[in-house]
């Protein structure tokens, strides 16, 4: 029997079984901590599973991610030696660049000083740089990425992104390796990290990282998009470069500690805006009809699409 296991944490089992069954009636379906017969257990769609949810299904031929990253899924000691899945849908790309492009807009559009002039009854108009003046740097050329350079390319900015490995983008000037990122770096105005988690990336946007930003771009100062993983950023060194300066402002979404502390400085931070790592938080209707589009392919002898490489960590 091809069942589907759901191992979930901050999700509503009850709800995703409902969601996979209007799509596949026929399919058994079933919420962990009822797995009933483990050798049933062909497929397992999880998101920050309990400890051991996974164990014991010897039957099983892949693990679906519940989400864009699959970092928690790799980090679980014995996780099974199966195709590893990650998601990859319009929906969840498009959301992303929504965001990305919202908070790149309303940094170059100085809308934090908008705000503060506001609430002191100020009207004090300033200079507005066009987006051909400014320069966006994108830490990672997947999907998300690319999907996001190509919108803000639209809309008239200078973008250039960076990935490990080389890429090309038609229109967009592209950089790889360790040369190639202080390169990024040095021509970048405003900078969205869409990186995956993985020790090679974590912690990576550190103080060496923020001072190699450019320092005379038409906004006076670098910002900060954090879309990626709370686990990129050192945030000791993110606090202290917006305190002196090195950075203007920064846009996180995504935090070491979530959710984040009512203790943290970012909370109140006249430079940074919080939001609740919803930078891509997809629609349950879309992301049910990939996982069981996924399924009905593999049935059918099509294969898997978007397997995670688990050597690099995506």
């Amino acid at each position: 029997m091809n069942a589907i296991l759901l191992a979930m944490t901050g999700m509503e089992p009850e709800t995703w079984v409902a969601r996979l069954k209007a799509l596949d009636p026929d399919r058994d379906v079933r919420a962990w901590p009822e797995v009933g017969n483990p050798q049933e257990i062909a497929y397992a769609m999880a998101w920050k599973p309990e400890t051991g949810a996974l164990d014991g299904l010897t039957n099983l031929k892949a693990v679906f991610s519940l989400g864009a990253g699959v970092d928690a899924l790799l980090a679980i000691d014995g996780l099974p030696d199966v195709p590893l899945v990650r998601v990859v849908d319009p929906d969840l790309t498009m959301r992303m660049s929504e965001f990305v492009v919202l908070n790149v807009l309303l940094h170059h559009r100085h809308m934090l000083r908008a705000l503060d002039d506001q609430r002191a009854r100020r009207w004090e108009p300033r200079d507005q740089p066009a987006a051909s003046s400014v320069r966006v740097g994108i830490l990672g050329l997947g999907e998300l990425g690319l999907d996001a350079a190509r919108k803000l390319t639209m809309m008239g900015f200078q973008v250039a992104g960076w990935s490990r490995s080389a890429r090309q983008c038609a229109g967009i000037a592209t950089y790889s390796g360790e040369a190639g990122l202080k390169q990024l770096l040095g021509r970048t105005d405003i900078l969205v990290v869409l990186l995956p988690l993985t020790p090679a990336t974590t912690g990576i946007i550190d103080a060496a990282l923020l001072r190699g930003l450019a320092q005379d771009g038409a906004l006076g100062a670098p910002v900060l998009i954090n879309a990626g993983r709370g686990g990129l950023q050192n945030e000791a060194d993110v606090l202290a470069a917006l305190d002196d300066g090195t950075l203007l402002a920064a846009s996180l979404d995504v935090f070491v500690t979530e959710p984040l502390p009512e203790t943290s400085p970012f909370w109140t931070h006249p430079k940074v805006i919080v939001t609740p790592h919803v930078g891509a938080d997809s629609d349950p209707e879309a992301l049910a009809r990939y996982l069981m589009g996924q399924v009905h392919r593999f049935e059918a002898g099509e294969g898997l699409a978007n397997v995670v490489d688990r050597a690099a960590g995506y």
